[in-house]
């Protein structure tokens, strides 16, 4: 049986190979339409900002990786606390992110907090 947990884990690693692909159009499909990334702490994006965000550091070269440490579900909301690394351009650290189910049944990024409590 697959768990929300499993499928989470699925979503970061699907979220990395697009990334890595260098799509950020896709990448922004893993987002909810109102859904923030916090590039910079205190200054949160969304929409097509959000967007030319993730293309600024795909264009720069960074390969991510990422593993989920913790994942904490209560009904359509999940926490992910996840460490991550941008090869290439040495950044790393730990994002506290949080995500919402869907009507279609898909979770998506309310808030992508890269940099977590940093």
């Amino acid at each position: 049986m697959t768990t929300d947990h499993d499928v989470l884990r699925q979503h970061i690693a699907e979220w990395v190979e697009l990334f890595n692909r260098g799509d950020a159009a896709a990448v922004d499909e893993f987002y909810a339409d109102d859904g923030l990334l916090v590039p910079v702490p205190g200054h949160p994006v969304s929409g097509p900002a959000r967007t030319a965000a993730t293309q600024y550091l795909m264009d720069r070269g960074a390969r991510m990786s990422a593993e989920v440490r913790r994942c904490y579900v209560a009904g359509d909301i999940a926490l992910l606390i996840v460490d991550w690394a941008l090869e290439g351009i040495g950044m790393v650290g730990t994002a506290t992110d949080v995500l919402r189910r869907e009507a279609d049944g898909r979770w998506r990024y309310v808030i992508d907090n890269p940099a977590g409590v940093g």
